[in-house]
């Protein structure tokens, strides 16, 4: 069967210059965005169910986005003015630039891991191990900032900010596609709770990442388009090579 049209669980591109569209235009499929899965704030009165204080500490390690607009929601939401003294630890130059939308960006407060990697992130606290860390996170995560931490030997403590849901579809909502596209296990746990009689027969499946493609195995799916590989780094790549095949 012929694939024709194409769900990406992802937001909808910002710009038209997008592989997506034009693999759309290459092989005349239509490529619907809509992502099964979004991120929520945690509600103030959970938040403080963790007996967390944000002011206690003097330094906050930030791994994404996420994490740097869910802090500075609850510090609003809570009224917790942020010292100009607080340090930030990010993992990426481009999240470090990220603070700006909250915070004046100075260099000798916030650090960030030039290779994009943790253990470069992890040099820069170590010179500055008297500073006490927090970390907010979502609510599914691993243990690899903590275990990090605990090896430098500094003060820290973990903090769940915000948490991942499902995009709920509604019953007037058309689901006709030909071909899903996954880059999350939550998007598969997401398509399960709004399909529980999911029914894959010819739709095709594709996800990115491993853990990603375990899901669909674990959740009894045939996956049919595995990336990333040697010849396609990218999902759109990927995509792009097996629509051409399929659809000969």
């Amino acid at each position: 069967m012929k694939i024709r049209k194409v769900l990406v669980s992802q937001p909808k591109p910002a710009s038209e210059k997008s592989p997506y569209y034009d693999i759309a235009d290459k092989y005349g499929v239509k490529i619907d965005f809509r992502p099964f899965i979004k991120i929520e704030c945690l509600p103030v009165k959970e938040f403080r169910q963790q007996r967390i204080s944000i002011l206690d500490y003097t330094a906050v390690i930030f791994t994404s986005r996420h994490a740097i607009d869910h802090f500075f929601h609850l510090c609003t939401e809570m009224r917790v003015a942020i010292p100009e003294s607080m340090k930030y630890f990010c993992v990426t130059e481009a999240v470090a630039l990220y603070i700006q939308k909250y915070v004046q960006y100075r260099k000798r407060k916030i650090f960030f891991a030039a290779t994009g990697k943790m253990e470069d992130l992890a040099s820069s606290i170590q010179k500055h191990k008297t500073e006490k860390y927090l970390v907010p996170m979502s609510d599914v995560h691993n243990d690899d900032i903590r275990n990090m931490l605990d090896k430098l030997k500094v003060q820290h403590a973990e903090a769940v900010m915000y948490r991942t849901v499902s995009n709920d579809f509604s019953e007037e909502d058309v689901f006709d596609y030909d071909m899903l596209v996954f880059f999350s296990p939550s998007g598969v746990t997401s398509l399960m709770k709004n399909f529980p009689n999911f029914d894959q027969k010819e739709i095709r499946i594709g996800t990115f990442g491993s853990t990603t493609a375990q899901a669909v195995r674990d959740a009894g799916l045939r996956l049919d388009l595995e990336a990333p590989s040697v010849k396609a780094p990218s999902m759109t790549a990927a995509l792009d090579l097996f629509i051409k095949e399929n659809n000969e």
